[in-house]
């Protein structure tokens, strides 16, 4: 009888064992869609001066952390992409992709850090970028 327990504990725990490494395996986590461009829209990177007061305010609240925002104002749909606290000035920002796709808009963007022979302020900044699109109701997704 014990022989018979401890047959069925060891099948209980290989079954178990099994699951856990399917679903690893499987990829349990998140998995980035594959969006088709259907036409990349104009748009223009906004100066600070430029930016809605509003959406300037919940930049300055959102700083301290990456964020991803979307402002529609009646003058244009607005993007803003911030990379949170970085050691240094030097870094900039690139818009790597900007499309229409059937699922939305879809925007991505990369954060360079300053050149090892660059001269940078030694305080800390907080690098984000401002887009602006015509006004337009789409669904954003920011691919990393």
């Amino acid at each position: 009888m014990k022989q018979n327990i401890g047959r069925l504990l060891l099948f209980f725990t290989a079954f178990a064992g099994c699951v856990l490494l399917g679903c690893i395996l499987a990829g349990c986590g998140k998995k980035e869609e594959a969006y088709v461009k259907l036409r990349e829209p104009e748009f223009t990177v906004v100066e600070e001066a430029d930016v809605p007061r509003e959406l300037l305010d919940v930049i300055q609240e959102k700083k301290e952390e990456e964020f991803k925002i979307t402002y529609r104002a009646e003058d244009g749909l607005y993007l803003a992409k911030g990379y949170g606290s970085q050691p240094s000035g030097g870094y900039s920002i690139t818009v790597e992709e900007l499309f229409c796709a059937k699922e939305g808009l879809c925007i991505k963007t990369k954060l360079t850090g300053p050149a090892a022979d660059e001269k940078v302020t030694a305080a800390k900044t907080y690098p984000y970028v401002v887009i602006k699109l015509e006004p337009m109701e789409v669904k954003v997704h920011f691919l990393d």
